[in-house]
């Protein structure tokens, strides 16, 4: 009876034994990580240095009076072409006149003063000390008016160079005090970028590496430019260098334009590339046989999304796009 109970229950227990087989190996694929491959591509590698900079001109002087003093007259505007000593505005300048002709007028009596007393000290009727105290008098007034002249002068806003106006701020009647730019003149070619680049990346900056540009003002266009010049001291407090970029005398950027550059500091036309995530210490990881593999690998250029192979991975040979935390060589996986 036993037996043959056993035997009706025997393809049961062989059908449950079955599953519960298939569902641990479904467990156990299941528990395994899943991947995705991707195999390098050719491509270019471009290594830049990311900076913002704005246009200036090449030669220009910012202007502010030499003493502070009321604008009572603008002589010249922008767009207008000066030349050095030119005057740009004036100021209220009246009572410096006015200080000038005072002191004229006493160096005109001292002047007779001095000259009659001459005459009156030759026939003795006067000392030769009041000769000498109006010819020290008439000294005097004489440096004094020179003074003035100065400072009658100083309320001119002179231009210190030949070039355009570039910019002009102030109008007649308000009050321009010394630290007050009231001009800018400038040569209107070569023009060139100023930015500030982080110390961290200044050794790699070199005179005459190509510069891409981007601006607001042109954003479907990508410029291009030269490194020009390296400033040799560096900015302690932002920790930054300056970097002086000339653009060719064709370029659509206008001063006073604010820009984003990259230096390129190295470029390889045809370079093998693989996802930068693919890439941990310096390291890829393979599939063969379904388990993973390490590839160690020799780095080029590195950029923000893809990385420059240099060494140790075959143009066909996939790797794993981006290994999950804590996937080690040897471990099983399963690819998508």
């Amino acid at each position: 009876m036993f037996i043959q109970h056993l035997r009706r229950q025997l393809p049961l227990l062989l059908i449950l034994t079955a599953l519960t087989a298939g569902a641990g190996w479904l467990w156990w694929r299941s528990s395994m990580p899943l991947v995705d491959l991707v195999r390098p591509r050719r491509g270019p590698a471009v290594e830049a240095i990311y900076a913002t900079g704005t246009v200036e001109a090449e030669r220009w002087a910012r202007i502010a009076p030499v003493a502070p003093g009321r604008i009572a007259e603008i002589l010249a505007f922008e767009g207008d072409m000066v030349k050095a000593g030119q005057p740009l505005a004036r100021l209220d300048d009246r009572e410096a006149g006015a200080r000038v002709a005072e002191l004229e007028a006493k160096a005109s009596y001292w002047k007779e003063e001095m000259a009659r007393s001459a005459i009156l000290t030759e026939r003795g009727i006067r000392s030769t000390e009041a000769t000498q105290k109006a010819r020290s008098e008439y000294n005097q007034v004489t440096a004094a008016i020179n003074a003035a002249r100065q400072r009658r002068t100083d309320l001119l806003v002179i231009s210190p160079m030949d070039g355009m106006v570039l910019k002009r701020d102030g109008e007649i009647g308000e009050l321009a005090e010394v630290k007050d730019s009231l001009f800018w003149v400038g040569a209107p070619r070569p023009l060139r970028i100023t930015a500030e680049v982080d110390e961290e990346d200044i050794a790699r900056v070199k005179i005459g590496q190509k510069v891409l540009i981007k601006a607001d003002a042109f954003i479907d266009r990508v410029l291009e430019a030269k490194v020009d010049r390296v400033t040799p001291k560096g900015d302690p407090v932002n920790k930054t260098f300056r970097v002086r970029v000339i653009l060719p005398d064709d370029t659509p950027l206008l001063v006073g334009m604010t820009t984003e550059i990259n230096i390129i500091t190295a470029e390889h036309a045809d370079a093998l590339l693989i996802p930068a995530t693919s890439v941990v210490d310096g390291k890829a990881l393979a599939v063969a046989g379904g388990r993973v593999q390490s590839l160690p690998l020799t780095l080029g250029i590195r950029g923000r999304t893809m990385v420059e192979i240099a060494a140790g991975l075959d143009a066909d040979q996939e790797v794993i796009a981006s290994p999950p935390a804590g996937l080690n060589p040897g471990d099983r996986v399963r690819i998508k």
